[in-house]
Protein backbone atom coordinates (compact mmCIF):
# COMPACT_ATOMS: atom_id res chain seq x y z
CA UNK A 1 0.00 0.00 0.00
CA UNK A 2 1.04 3.66 -0.58
CA UNK A 3 1.36 5.88 2.08
CA UNK A 4 1.86 9.02 1.08
CA UNK A 5 3.06 10.91 -1.89
CA UNK A 6 5.50 13.86 -1.03
CA UNK A 7 6.86 16.34 -4.08
CA UNK A 8 9.44 19.00 -2.54
CA UNK A 9 11.57 21.17 -3.98
CA UNK A 10 15.34 20.85 -4.01
CA UNK A 11 15.61 22.66 -0.22
CA UNK A 12 12.77 20.84 1.59
CA UNK A 13 9.63 23.16 0.64
CA UNK A 14 6.69 21.08 0.21
CA UNK A 15 4.48 21.57 -3.21
CA UNK A 16 2.33 18.58 -3.39
CA UNK A 17 1.62 16.16 -0.71
CA UNK A 18 -0.80 13.22 -0.40
CA UNK A 19 -1.42 11.11 3.06
CA UNK A 20 -3.47 7.88 2.36
CA UNK A 21 -2.69 6.72 6.49
CA UNK A 22 -4.37 9.40 8.69
CA UNK A 23 -1.65 10.70 11.03
CA UNK A 24 -1.10 13.42 13.07
CA UNK A 25 0.28 16.57 11.15
CA UNK A 26 3.25 16.31 13.45
CA UNK A 27 3.62 13.05 12.05
CA UNK A 28 3.23 14.14 8.86
CA UNK A 29 5.62 17.43 9.11
CA UNK A 30 8.44 14.76 10.65
CA UNK A 31 7.94 12.41 7.59
CA UNK A 32 8.60 15.10 5.31
CA UNK A 33 11.39 16.68 7.13
CA UNK A 34 13.48 13.16 7.51
CA UNK A 35 12.72 12.23 4.13
CA UNK A 36 14.12 15.21 2.66
CA UNK A 37 16.93 14.82 4.60
CA UNK A 38 17.61 11.71 4.18
CA UNK A 39 17.52 11.89 0.04
CA UNK A 40 19.28 15.17 -0.59
CA UNK A 41 22.13 13.66 1.29
CA UNK A 42 22.35 10.99 -0.87
CA UNK A 43 24.36 10.57 -3.83
CA UNK A 44 23.54 11.05 -7.30
CA UNK A 45 24.45 7.60 -8.40
CA UNK A 46 22.98 6.22 -5.60
CA UNK A 47 19.88 3.65 -5.28
CA UNK A 48 16.44 5.39 -5.35
CA UNK A 49 15.21 2.85 -2.98
CA UNK A 50 15.64 3.91 0.99
CA UNK A 51 14.82 1.70 4.36
CA UNK A 52 12.66 4.27 6.46
CA UNK A 53 11.36 2.83 9.56
CA UNK A 54 9.19 -0.24 8.51
CA UNK A 55 8.39 1.65 5.59
CA UNK A 56 10.30 2.23 1.79
CA UNK A 57 10.85 5.74 0.14
CA UNK A 58 11.04 5.42 -3.14
CA UNK A 59 12.44 8.21 -5.18
CA UNK A 60 12.96 9.85 -8.33
CA UNK A 61 14.36 13.57 -9.17
CA UNK A 62 13.35 15.45 -12.09
CA UNK A 63 15.20 18.92 -12.26
CA UNK A 64 14.47 20.81 -8.74
CA UNK A 65 11.81 18.32 -7.52
CA UNK A 66 11.88 15.13 -5.26
CA UNK A 67 8.64 12.82 -6.16
CA UNK A 68 8.66 10.36 -3.22
CA UNK A 69 6.52 7.70 -2.81
CA UNK A 70 6.08 6.12 0.88
CA UNK A 71 4.88 2.33 0.90
CA UNK A 72 4.88 -0.74 2.92
CA UNK A 73 6.50 -4.42 1.90
CA UNK A 74 3.72 -4.97 0.38
CA UNK A 75 4.08 -2.88 -3.02
CA UNK A 76 6.54 -3.56 -5.71
CA UNK A 77 9.83 -1.18 -5.31
CA UNK A 78 10.24 -1.34 -8.99
CA UNK A 79 6.33 -0.46 -10.00
CA UNK A 80 6.31 2.36 -7.82
CA UNK A 81 9.25 3.41 -9.63
CA UNK A 82 7.94 3.49 -13.18
CA UNK A 83 4.81 4.69 -11.74
CA UNK A 84 6.41 8.20 -10.25
CA UNK A 85 7.82 8.50 -13.82
CA UNK A 86 4.58 7.37 -15.58
CA UNK A 87 2.89 10.22 -13.09
CA UNK A 88 5.52 12.99 -14.01
CA UNK A 89 4.81 12.42 -17.76
CA UNK A 90 1.09 12.63 -16.91
CA UNK A 91 2.15 16.09 -14.96
CA UNK A 92 4.25 17.01 -18.50
CA UNK A 93 1.68 16.16 -20.89
CA UNK A 94 -0.96 18.11 -18.79
CA UNK A 95 0.85 21.38 -18.04
CA UNK A 96 3.09 20.70 -21.37
CA UNK A 97 6.46 20.69 -19.29
CA UNK A 98 5.85 20.77 -15.76
CA UNK A 99 7.82 22.99 -13.39
CA UNK A 100 7.49 23.53 -9.88
CA UNK A 101 5.36 26.74 -9.98
CA UNK A 102 2.58 24.32 -11.69
CA UNK A 103 2.44 22.48 -8.69
CA UNK A 104 2.11 25.45 -6.54
CA UNK A 105 -0.37 27.56 -8.79
CA UNK A 106 -2.32 24.72 -9.61
CA UNK A 107 -2.59 22.43 -7.29
CA UNK A 108 -6.10 21.92 -7.34
CA UNK A 109 -5.02 20.17 -11.08
CA UNK A 110 -2.16 17.88 -9.28
CA UNK A 111 -4.54 17.06 -6.66
CA UNK A 112 -7.01 15.76 -9.71
CA UNK A 113 -4.51 13.81 -11.67
CA UNK A 114 -3.64 12.05 -8.00
CA UNK A 115 -7.06 11.43 -7.97
CA UNK A 116 -7.28 9.68 -10.89
CA UNK A 117 -4.07 7.52 -10.10
CA UNK A 118 -4.49 6.45 -6.64
CA UNK A 119 -7.41 5.70 -4.03
CA UNK A 120 -7.13 5.24 -0.61
CA UNK A 121 -3.58 4.25 -1.16
CA UNK A 122 -4.29 2.11 -4.05
CA UNK A 123 -3.21 2.20 -7.80
CA UNK A 124 -5.87 2.60 -9.74
CA UNK A 125 -4.91 3.64 -13.01
CA UNK A 126 -1.64 3.60 -14.50
CA UNK A 127 -2.12 4.88 -18.31
CA UNK A 128 -1.30 8.23 -18.36
CA UNK A 129 -3.49 8.79 -21.90
CA UNK A 130 -6.57 7.34 -19.83
CA UNK A 131 -5.93 10.09 -17.25
CA UNK A 132 -5.25 12.63 -19.13
CA UNK A 133 -8.36 11.84 -21.55
CA UNK A 134 -10.73 11.85 -18.37
CA UNK A 135 -9.42 15.50 -16.94
CA UNK A 136 -9.99 16.83 -20.16
CA UNK A 137 -13.54 15.15 -20.25
CA UNK A 138 -14.32 16.74 -16.87
CA UNK A 139 -12.80 19.87 -18.05
CA UNK A 140 -14.55 19.88 -21.03
CA UNK A 141 -17.92 19.44 -18.75
CA UNK A 142 -17.21 22.16 -16.61
CA UNK A 143 -17.12 24.71 -19.36
CA UNK A 144 -20.47 23.39 -20.83
CA UNK A 145 -21.35 23.91 -17.16
CA UNK A 146 -20.38 27.45 -16.86
CA UNK A 147 -21.66 28.05 -20.04
CA UNK A 148 -25.12 27.09 -19.30
CA UNK A 149 -24.54 29.09 -16.07
CA UNK A 150 -23.76 32.45 -18.43
CA UNK A 151 -26.68 31.82 -20.52
CA UNK A 152 -29.30 31.55 -17.25
CA UNK A 153 -27.45 34.55 -15.53
CA UNK A 154 -28.10 36.56 -19.03
CA UNK A 155 -31.70 35.58 -19.09
CA UNK A 156 -32.35 36.36 -15.56
CA UNK A 157 -30.79 39.57 -16.18
CA UNK A 158 -33.18 40.02 -19.36
CA UNK A 159 -35.80 39.73 -16.89
CA UNK A 160 -34.68 41.75 -14.19
CA UNK A 161 -34.10 44.64 -16.96
CA UNK A 162 -37.27 44.23 -17.96
CA UNK A 163 -38.93 44.61 -14.89
CA UNK A 164 -36.46 47.41 -13.67
CA UNK A 165 -37.93 49.27 -17.27
CA UNK A 166 -41.79 48.47 -16.09
CA UNK A 167 -41.33 50.09 -13.02
CA UNK A 168 -39.83 52.93 -13.96
CA UNK A 169 -42.44 53.58 -16.78
CA UNK A 170 -45.04 52.85 -14.31
CA UNK A 171 -43.46 55.43 -11.55
CA UNK A 172 -43.19 58.02 -14.18
CA UNK A 173 -46.53 57.77 -15.46
CA UNK A 174 -48.03 57.67 -11.88
CA UNK A 175 -46.13 60.64 -10.59
CA UNK A 176 -45.76 62.55 -14.03
CA UNK A 177 -42.00 62.82 -14.10
CA UNK A 178 -39.18 61.88 -16.28
CA UNK A 179 -36.43 59.40 -14.84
Amino acid sequence: MIKAILVFNTRGQPRAIRFFESCSTELQQKLIRESYQIISKRDINACNFVEYNDNKLIYRQYATLYFVFVIDSSESEYDIYELIHIFVQCLDQYFENVCELDLIFHSDKVNHILNEFFMGGFIVERSPDLILNDIRTQIRLERQDSGVLKQMGSKIKSVVDTKTEKMKLDVEKKFDIKL
